[in-house]
């Protein structure tokens, strides 16, 4: 296993600002599970303002590379997870856009399940790209992705039995179509989180 830190040292810009983008994605879930468990109140300026803030980081990491020479990564793999970091703020401002305007509709959904899944999803999203800056354990690496895999999963499936349920003829035509937009959305945000394992685990496999 090579290590990063042995040509570029641990403060490299790049990985600071990588990390900064996964944790300001962590925060936008975190914000969000609380939204789902009806702990706090939709409140759109505050998804804004988080994805903007990503944006800011992802802007800064696009002209640190116009600057640099030498970089700690390959730059079209420093893109990709740039792009895909931003991604997950960005869905997620989405969601609670659809979410508040419908909120009185849904009052009896009950999205726990996917709030407790989506913690876990970002956590692991810190954790890789954390792992990158340590080192290309590729071991690790994959032992991380392969839980991202299998939380993408079981969203999938809870999406699926959600759907069985919703188009059951139970259910006002107006309340499946609200809730079939959301659970879309929610897998969206499943599948960025997805996205960043899948790019991080390609990084480390490539400087391992």
């Amino acid at each position: 296993m090579i290590s990063i830190q042995r040509f570029f040292g641990k403060e490299d810009r790049f990985f600071d600002l990588l990390i900064a983008s996964a944790e300001e994605a962590r925060n936008s879930i975190v914000d969000l599970t609380l939204v789902l468990r009806r702990e706090n109140e939709p409140s759109l300026e505050k998804f804004a303002e988080v994805r903007k803030k990503d944006k800011a980081i992802t802007q800064e990491i696009n002209d640190l590379l116009v600057k640099s020479f030498v970089t700690a990564l390959e730059r079209e793999d420093i893109e990709a997870l740039t792009t895909a970091l931003y991604k997950i703020p960005k869905t997620v401002e989405k969601f609670v856009e659809r979410y508040q305007i419908s909120q009185d509709r849904i009052a009896s959904v009950d999205f726990n399940r996917q709030a407790a899944m989506l913690d876990e999803a970002t956590s692991l999203v810190v954790q890789m790209i954390q792992a990158l800056r340590k080192g290309m354990d590729i071991v690790k690496m994959k032992e991380l992705n392969d839980r991202m895999q299998q939380i993408e999963g079981e969203a999938d499936r809870l999406i699926i039995d959600s759907l069985r349920e919703l188009y059951s003829g139970k259910y006002e035509a107006l309340l499946v179509v609200i809730i079939s937009n959301l659970n879309d959305l929610l897998e969206k945000v499943f599948d960025r989180c997805r996205d960043v394992g899948n790019v991080a685990k390609q990084i480390a496999y490539k400087n391992s």
